[in-house]
């Protein structure tokens, strides 16, 4: 049986079936995708600060704590293609891959992500391609967040683009516990045994950090509350 070869032999082994002239429009051509995806997060990011700036002026507070963005590693397009059954061509990583470009925003409290993401959304340039919400519906794992696929256009000098990018919003508490998560399982090689054990104590933290954002949201609510009592009550001596 021949022996199974790794992606990196399989997509050498493509790449010398062309030309240098083809293959030099290739990397052309991947090169220019990736500007697109670089341009579409800075598009994405500058909303967000955009939104962040207004608010903390009209709420004296910013909503969010910070904006993490991230352009999926070549390496990873490949492999993702490859699992999805699908070439490795510019075609194929535009209609078959939502989460080349990614921007991550962490808020304070639940009410936050809902709020910012109708902003985001409510801007005439954008298009939602498609939303999960695990925040209302978790993962069996118990994982977090609120997922927007959203479509925007970027201006070049000589063109107009509409690209894809994966907008995740979550609380402080949302992002430490995917962030463990996510360091103490990534390629690590565990027994069913650990896994089973394991999956079970993460679940436990994670309703426990849900019940954390429920409470600080409730503690919040109870100070804007009473900040606006006091508001009304100051405007009506004047």
């Amino acid at each position: 049986m021949e022996e199974k070869r790794t992606l990196y032999e399989k997509v050498q082994s493509l790449l010398e079936e062309k030309s240098p002239e083809e293959i030099a429009e290739i990397t052309k051509g991947l090169d220019s995708l990736m500007l697109y995806y670089r341009c579409a997060i800075r598009e994405v990011e500058t909303k967000f600060r955009v939104l962040d700036d207004q608010l903390s002026i009209h709420g004296a507070r910013n909503p969010i704590e910070s904006i993490k963005t991230r352009l999926k590693s070549m390496r990873s397009i490949r492999e993702k293609l490859e699992r999805l059954g699908l070439p490795f061509d510019c075609d194929s990583i535009c209609e078959g891959l939502s989460d080349v470009a990614g921007v991550r925003v962490i808020c304070s409290f639940i009410d936050d992500v809902y709020m910012l993401a109708d902003c985001l959304l409510k801007q005439d340039d954008i298009t939602l391609v498609k939303i999960k919400d695990y925040i209302k519906d978790p993962k069996p794992n118990g994982y977090r967040s609120l997922h927007l696929i959203i479509e925007i256009p970027i201006f070049l000098s000589n063109e107009k683009r509409s690209v894809r990018v994966e907008v995740q919003l979550r609380t402080i508490a949302m992002e430490t516990w995917a962030n463990l998560e996510h360091r103490m399982f990534y390629k690590n090689e565990l027994s069913e045994d650990i896994k089973k054990q394991t999956r079970t104590m993460l679940l436990e933290c994670a309703l426990k950090s849900r019940d954390l954002d429920m409470e600080m949201q409730a503690i919040r609510d109870i100070i804007e509350g009473k900040k606006d009592a006091e508001d009304m009550q100051s405007d009506a001596l004047f």
